[in-house]
């Protein structure tokens, strides 16, 4: 019986979609459930399982080609067998076996687990699974376990590495997440590589906001350090408790939550001519994925513990890195939190995430010189940065809102009394 694999349905606001990598080729057998194909959308990186066991028998489209939902990719035949050849080929290109481990007086062979940006990455460098540690669950192997192999140059990998990176100065690459070098040779070396449909869509968001929102910055700064304290002191009871660790990330979503109860207009959007007024709080955090930043979002946050909070921002993040992320945890949101100071950033101007209407910015804790009480001290500090849309703000509104999230941080008990 021949199945057809199909491309999935896509929200409204995704017209189509590119075939990315296809991990099996035309007679090579497949498993239930096994990823056969990625497809790249302007947001995220879908993976498109086989809904049956059998033999690919067909595939329609190529790496590179667009498709858009309904579309039939692939048919497998249910009753065919893959040649003895084929079969070992596909297993050995997508689980690598490693070395058998004893467990529990069986001999139990491990395979390893590789995401598919990773395994582009060591395709294209040669990189065997076996010379990889992976750090994901179950010992998956993440794109970033990869640049690390890259980064620490195996003396004994180097020449083949350094081929293949010479080798991809004029090949072209698939769509996809992949770490751009170009060593000086003393030659004037340019290197065009298309845009991913992720970045140009980023591109394309980023430049929508600016063209038609008002954006105005205000700017605060908050000391850290009672917070700081707080999570010193509870840290390791709250993991022991939850499972969890304790960030910072939590603060600033239960600090946000409170100023957005008190300026509803920061929790607001525009919609035509009207205003939308939303009686939740979905806040999107923004993380950084392997093919750009996203904006996953923590639906409901006013219901959710500091341990639920940190947990999804965690989850979140895995999945970013993994290309894991479905349409549905990145569409929508009323606000927005996005943390540069992880990469470092003393203080920047954010843009808006559309159609919301304001956007708030961490930056990195500095120790400097602070009047308290007519005393200098030194005191662990952060600058704030509120950007927001002045058609529904106020800068009255802004500053205010800003001014309260900066003090529900330095007296972190009133987030919890709501005064």
């Amino acid at each position: 019986m021949s199945i057809e694999i199909k491309v999935p349905e896509l929200p409204e606001s995704i017209a189509d979609a590119v075939v990315v990598h296809w991990y099996k080729k035309q007679g090579e057998a497949i498993s239930q459930d096994e990823n056969l194909v990625d497809l790249e959308t302007d947001k995220v990186v879908l993976e498109v399982p086989a809904i049956s066991s059998g033999v690919l028998e067909k595939i329609f489209f190529e790496e590179g080609s667009v498709v858009t939902a309904g579309q039939v990719l692939a048919i497998i035949n249910e009753s065919a067998v893959a040649t003895k050849e084929k079969t070992t080929a596909s297993a050995t290109s997508i689980s690598k076996p490693v070395a058998a481990a004893a467990k529990s007086n069986d001999e139990v062979v491990s395979h390893v687990i590789i995401s598919p940006s990773a395994e582009k990455m060591m395709r294209e460098h040669g990189i065997e699974a076996a010379m990889v540690k992976g750090s994901g669950k179950q010992g998956r192997i993440l794109k970033e376990d990869v640049l690390l192999f890259i980064e620490n140059k195996n003396t004994e990998l180097a020449p083949k590495m350094a081929a293949a990176q010479a080798a991809s100065i004029s090949a072209p690459k698939k769509s996809g997440a992949v770490k751009i070098n170009i060593e000086s040779s003393g030659q004037r070396i340019e290197k065009r590589v298309p845009m991913t449909r992720l970045r140009a869509r980023i591109a394309e968001r980023l430049l929508q906001a600016q063209q038609n929102a008002a954006i105005l910055t205000t700017f605060n700064e908050v000391n850290m350090k009672p917070v700081m304290e707080l999570r010193t002191k509870h840290k390791d009871r709250f993991e022991k408790e939850y499972g969890t660790k304790l960030g910072f990330m939590s603060f600033f979503v239960k600090a946000s939550l409170e100023a957005l109860k008190k300026f509803p207009a920061v929790n607001a959007s525009i919609d035509g001519s009207d205003i939308v007024y939303h009686g939740y709080y979905d806040i999107g955090i923004a993380v950084s994925g392997t093919n750009g930043l996203v904006v996953p979002v923590v639906r409901n946050a006013e219901e959710l513990n500091m341990a639920e909070i940190e947990q999804s921002i965690v989850d979140y993040a895995m999945k970013a890195r993994e290309n894991k992320l479905s349409i549905e945890e990145i569409t929508g949101g009323t606000f927005t939190i996005s943390n540069g100071g992880v990469f470092g950033s003393m203080l920047s101007t954010p843009i808006l995430n559309p159609p919301q209407s304001a956007i708030l910015g961490m930056h990195t804790i500095k120790e400097r010189a602070m009047v308290v009480d007519g005393e200098i001290v030194v005191l662990p500090m952060m600058y704030l940065a509120l950007s927001y849309d002045h058609r529904i703000i106020d800068g009255r509104e802004a500053v205010q809102f800003l001014v309260t999230i900066k003090d529900m941080l330095e007296d972190p008990s009133r987030m919890w009394l709501g005064v």
